[in-house]
């Protein structure tokens, strides 16, 4: 892992052409951003947890799956309201004060019109479900469309100037108030109107703060003057629309196949399964694309931020995944009760799968910054029509054949990416598994010592000490392994943490 030098924070303001920073800015800008989003990423995780656990026990699959029917529309209406239009503006590297206004007005627009087709949609979903709770429960998560809109270009400013700390404060308030609002309705008996609530309420509160920040003026869209950003953006909107489709489309098979019950079973599974991945790959991908435009034309850079970031996110994510695949049944049965012993063998699954999506996350940015939108986009239609065959075929083997055909699938629409990426930055496949070496080793030897502890263990022991005991010992294998094999590797991580931590940096 390369270590990245450390000067003053670059100064820049989006609404206006921008040179391009020097690398060391970036580095500074990368690692103080890490840093803080870091901290209230885990912050907010740990909340996450707690928050999930305590609810997880007060409402029923049911309630769950009721809210994975509405949230897999609205989730395709989301990605067609914003259009892209942040990422856009990221990415382009010169936008006039006028440009921003009239994207400013396009993304409110589009969050209005959001919240029209999910008013209208209410209906035909329950119908389609045979649910008849659901209506109002897609109306009012609708609501969510117009504080998106709001947000949308404020975000984008925000991430463009490199102000990643108010960023992650931001988030980590959203995440404080999601979770109180949802353990306390659930506690006082609203059912699934904790879940929808919970979203609704700090949805709102984000979009006041954000816009008291960062907002920015209205005025009408011009398409001749916003032709260029447009163009970009509606490759990110076909590229994640195809995504989205593919990847939810488990969750539409799984509700109409196999009934509510094991929708809710499945969705909270994979909810499980890729908290290690979500919670740390936000907070590196929440800085990285902007870090990767401003050197979309330097491959050298590309490849090293790249390869430290890929090593860097690893070494979290793989011992994480792996480890609750490792212990998922002892898991679910201490901590969620045994309702939910149905989704232990699909957790482990998906947990385990989760660990290679980690990594793939940092490569579509840079597809994207460096030419290759189109690409991406097709490769997304491709995946759009190979997935829902997959998880038809898996449906029959229930949810645990959905959860084996992620395994089966995803990595066929991963390999062309990979491809074309590292074409373009010259980066060979010897130097990428160099990076993920360190966490790979030391996972296989993790689970080889928590596999033998459960062989040892004593069968009567306490399913809390037993869990525990299983903790500690992947634990320290996977510690001894990294540092035992990879010290000098340990230590640049180390000293990149204490680095962005320095008040000098």
């Amino acid at each position: 892992m390369t270590v990245f030098t450390q000067v003053n924070k670059p100064v820049c303001d989006p609404a206006s052409p921008i040179a391009s920073p020097s690398i060391a800015s970036l580095d500074h800008s990368l690692l103080r951003g890490i840093a803080w989003t870091g901290a209230v990423k885990w912050g907010s995780q740990l909340l996450s947890w707690v928050s999930t656990i305590v609810v997880a026990r007060v409402l029923a699959p049911s309630d769950y799956g009721l809210v994975a029917m509405a949230m897999a529309f609205l989730g395709l209406v989301a990605l067609v309201n914003e259009f892209g239009l942040g990422s856009a503006i990221v990415m382009v590297r010169s936008l006039s004060r006028a440009q921003v206004s009239q994207l400013n007005s396009l993304a409110l627009s589009l969050g209005l019109a959001g919240f029209a087709v999910a008013c209208a949609a209410a209906l035909p979903l329950a119908k389609f479900y045979n649910a008849p709770d659901l209506p109002w429960v897609v109306v009012a998560l609708g609501g969510t469309f117009l504080t998106a809109g709001l947000c949308s270009v404020p975000n984008a400013i925000l991430e463009k100037s490199l102000r990643f700390k108010t960023l992650a404060l931001v988030e980590g308030g959203q995440s404080l108030v999601n979770a109180t609002v949802t353990v306390l309705l659930a506690l006082i008996g609203f059912g699934y109107w904790a879940l929808v609530l919970g979203g609704l309420i700090s949805g709102v509160a984000t979009a006041i703060v954000v816009v008291s920040i960062a907002g920015a003026p209205f005025s009408v869209p011009n398409y001749q003057t916003l032709k260029s950003v447009l163009s970009l953006s509606w490759h990110l909107l076909a590229s994640r629309l195809a995504w989205y489709l593919s990847s939810t489309a488990d969750v539409f098979i799984a509700g109409r196949i196999l009934g509510p019950a094991a929708l809710g079973s499945y969705s909270f599974a994979l909810t499980l399964a890729n908290i290690p991945m979500e919670r740390v790959t936000a907070l590196v991908n929440r800085v990285s694309p902007a870090v990767y435009s401003a050197v979309q034309h330097d491959f050298s850079a590309l490849r090293r931020y790249v390869l430290g970031l890929t090593e860097g996110l690893a070494m979290i994510t793989f011992p994480a995944a792996f480890g609750l695949a490792l212990v998922s049944e002892e898991f679910v049965l201490l901590v969620l009760g045994e309702k939910w012993q149905a989704i232990i063998v699909p957790l482990g699954v998906l947990a385990t799968y989760a660990a290679v999506r980690s990594v793939a996350s940092l490569l579509p940015p840079i597809l994207f910054v460096t030419g290759g939108s189109r690409f991406g986009m097709f490769n997304g239609l491709w995946a759009m029509v190979v997935f829902p065959i997959a998880f038809y075929i898996g449906s029959a083997w229930g949810v645990l054949g959905i959860a084996v055909a992620w395994m089966v699938v995803h990595p066929l629409s991963l390999l062309p990416i990979y491809w074309r990426v590292f074409s373009t930055i010259q980066l060979t496949a010897g130097q990428y598994l160099k990076a993920l070496w360190p966490a790979l080793s030391g996972t296989v030897v993790m689970a080889i010592a928590v596999l033998s502890a459960k062989l040892f263990l004593p069968v009567n022991s306490s399913l809390a000490l037993r869990f525990l005991a299983l903790v500690a010992v992947g634990g320290a294998a996977y510690l001894a392994t990294t540092v035992g094999l990879h010290r000098a590797r340990v230590q640049t991580f180390l000293s990149l943490i204490r680095a962005a931590r320095s008040p000098q940096a």
